[in-house]
């Protein structure tokens, strides 16, 4: 191994600093000691266990995640926009109302394709889709820490480090972790889109002036970002202003842009004319940009009390920390990277105002030590804005993508033992290296320790309800209310309260009819049209809480319509109840639907004796509010050339508008107002 106290003459900056005649010194010194068509010993036995950490980890992740593998009512709310898509309807929710239902734009179309190619039944699709990227993501997190340590899976290493499972380690211990590993939301998918860019930035820092194809891939994967989920604009927006800052010719940042905005801005321009939204009706739901520190706060608590997380995180920043001070000066290890501040290849780039400064801010921009600083501000950003919105209400979703970028750069970690040196006095050994390398080895056991318990004692028992705080466990929940060990497929949720009776209303109920639950969860309200309709109207309206089983469960023609407003930006574009549940906070009385349906509107003719008439009526009135109908027609009334270009005009205003969720507060607010 090479010595922990390497003199200082040979290493100016402990990271970040290393010419490329250095580092080219370097790799010819590994040449002469090894021929072409062989590897040192060393060189090869830490490649070797470096790929056997990475089947280990991606082995004991998948079979964790299939131990606990389901698939929440969330994750089948996408299914009903791809059996949209493949029927024919277009990208919709209910044919005939362009809403975009779905947070991860990207994921909609993945499955999509993977559903269409395979011809299998979708659950069977999205489930592996969410494991295989789930895994992905975490041999992406160890191929980018791995470059960092100057170690590749394939190829000749540039240092002979063992690189042992870390953070990722600590990742997949988190309970939550193997949960949404196999959810069929688009976890996976957020993921390993963050290992993609960890690894290809930190492969980027290390290429220099050379680096012009994997510049402009890297700008093509950034900005996927906000499809990928509109929050992750902020990472994928940032690291393109960072490859721009980099300096290089005038053509070559327009490529950068053209390669990041095509798929990107041609998608954005789509949705706004399509859906007459900047950003998916989730979003306008869940009010995304309003702020609830307080729930956010508990949120973050919620996730990382029950396991002690703070922990291993600490841990894992220490000896951080201590592998920095023990690489300090290694060629080959942390932080060198393949290019010099003084190096006289630097050629001038046309369209460079001042190439001076090129050499400078490359060396400050392209180095490993800005990408991994990089990567920690966007998991404290994302982290910061998780907590604003208020979390989220289901255990640990939305700070999983957090946890996973902090620990990137420790997700492997380097074991090393310090070689024997050659002092006047005699064979000696470095005494000092020995300890920071002991360091490291208890604080890694210390980690896999933690992992170990965690593993083993974290089981939440029954989860029958949802808590005061609004944060359940839904695995677990869903797992007791259908009686089904691994709910997948959307028989498994027929035995959820009321799913089998809603079916059995669906047979009966008279073309065009509202069906609504009621306090008995073996009965629902059918309540016909005050008018018949003709063969193209619904066959009946659901308007249910639980979207995705709902809509799994039910055939095409039937409209599903939700109180929250993820399907329903009726719903969707009330006010928000003060201090609600996260997610759930927006609730539209049914009376809103009855009248937005055109459904009798009295006892006499089939209205529910839970409904006031007169609730209905001013329902009714409110609907005719000149802006209200302005935004129904944007997704209901026929897309033509000039109703695409309205809506692309009025989209932003209408992510905006909200109304009363009282039919009577309403009609003070757009007529009296």
């Amino acid at each position: 191994m090479v010595d922990t106290l390497a003199s200082p003459k040979k290493s100016p900056l402990a990271i970040g600093s290393c010419s490329s005649s250095r580092l080219h010194g370097l790799e010819s010194s590994v040449s002469r000691s090894t021929s072409r068509d062989t590897v040192s010993p060393r060189f090869t036995a830490s490649r070797a266990v470096f790929g056997v950490g990475i089947l280990a980890v991606i082995s004991l992740f998948a079979f964790g995640a299939w131990q606990r593998r389901w698939i929440s009512d969330d994750g089948l709310i996408v299914l009903r926009t791809v059996r949209n898509i493949l029927a024919g309807n277009g990208p919709v929710f209910n044919a005939g109302e362009r809403v975009e239902a779905n947070t991860s734009t990207l994921w909609t179309y993945i499955v999509t394709f993977a559903g269409w190619a395979t011809g299998s039944r979708l659950e069977y699709v999205v489930l592996t889709l969410a494991l295989l990227f789930s895994v992905s993501a975490l041999a992406l997190a160890m191929l980018g820490s791995a470059r960092l340590y100057g170690q590749t899976l394939f190829g000749r290493p540039a240092s002979a480090v063992v690189l042992m499972p870390g953070g990722v380690i600590a990742y997949l211990a988190v309970p939550p972790a193997r949960d949404f590993a196999t959810s069929g939301l688009e976890s996976g998918l957020v993921l390993a889109w963050i290992g993609l860019m960890w690894w290809l930035l930190v492969r980027w820092s290390f290429a220099g002036r050379h680096a012009g194809a994997a510049t402009l891939l890297i700008a093509f994967i950034a900005g996927l970002g906000p499809l990928v989920r509109p929050e992750l604009a902020v990472l994928g927006g940032l690291a393109i202003i960072v490859l721009l800052l980099v300096p290089s010719g005038l053509l070559f940042r327009i490529a950068i842009v053209a390669a990041a905005g095509v798929i990107p801005v041609t998608y954005q321009v789509f949705r706004m004319g399509y859906y007459a939204l900047p950003y998916p009706s989730t979003a306008v739901a869940k009010d995304a940009g309003g702020a609830r520190w307080d729930k956010g706060w508990m949120y973050l608590g919620d996730l990382v009390g029950p396991y002690w997380l703070w922990l291993p995180v600490v841990v894992l920043v220490l000896l951080s920390v201590v592998i920095l001070i023990q690489f300090r000066g290694r060629d080959g290890a942390v932080g060198r990277d393949a290019r010099s501040v003084n190096s006289p290849d630097e050629s001038t780039v046309v369209g460079d105002s001042d190439p001076a400064a090129r050499p400078v801010l490359r060396a400050r921009l392209q180095t490993p030590t800005f990408v991994v600083a990089f990567f920690l501000a966007n998991g404290l950003l994302l982290g910061t804005y998780v907590i604003r919105v208020g979390g989220d209400f289901m255990h640990g979703r939305t700070l999983l993508p957090v946890l996973f970028t902090l620990l990137l750069p420790v997700a492997v970690v380097p074991l090393t033992v310090p070689r024997r040196v050659k002092t006047r006095s005699g064979p000696t050994r470095r005494h000092y290296g020995y300890r920071v390398s002991g360091v490291i080895v208890a604080f890694w056991v210390g980690v896999m320790t933690w992992s170990g318990v965690i593993v083993i004692v974290s089981d939440p028992g029954v989860v029958d309800g949802v808590p005061d705080h609004g944060i359940v466990d839904e695995r677990q929940f869903y797992r007791y209310w259908t009686n089904v060990a691994h709910p997948i497929l959307a028989e498994d949720y027929i035995e959820y309260p009321r799913m089998e009776s809603m079916l059995d209303a669906q047979e009966v109920a008279p073309r065009g009819a509202v069906l609504l639950p009621t306090a008995d969860q073996y009965y629902w309200a059918v309540v016909p049209l005050a008018e018949p309709v003709d063969g193209n109207a619904p066959a009946s309206t659901v308007f249910f809480l639980q979207l995705g089983m709902t809509s799994m469960l039910s055939p095409l023609d039937v409209r599903i319509l939700d109180p929250v407003g993820l399907a329903y930006p009726l719903a969707g574009h009330t006010e928000r109840i003060p201090g609600g549940r996260i997610g759930h906070d927006k609730f539209l009385l049914p009376d809103w639907v009855i009248a937005d349906s055109g459904a009798v509107t009295s006892r006499a003719a089939g209205l529910p004796g839970f409904l006031d008439p007169e609730w209905v009526a001013d329902s009714q009135e409110a609907l005719n509010c000149p802006q209200t109908q302005k935004l129904l027609g944007g997704y209901r009334d026929e897309l033509n050339t000039g109703q695409f270009l309205r809506n692309l005009k009025d989209s932003m205003w209408r992510s905006s508008y909200r109304i009363e969720r009282l039919p009577a507060d309403e009609i003070e607010r757009c007529f009296s107002g």
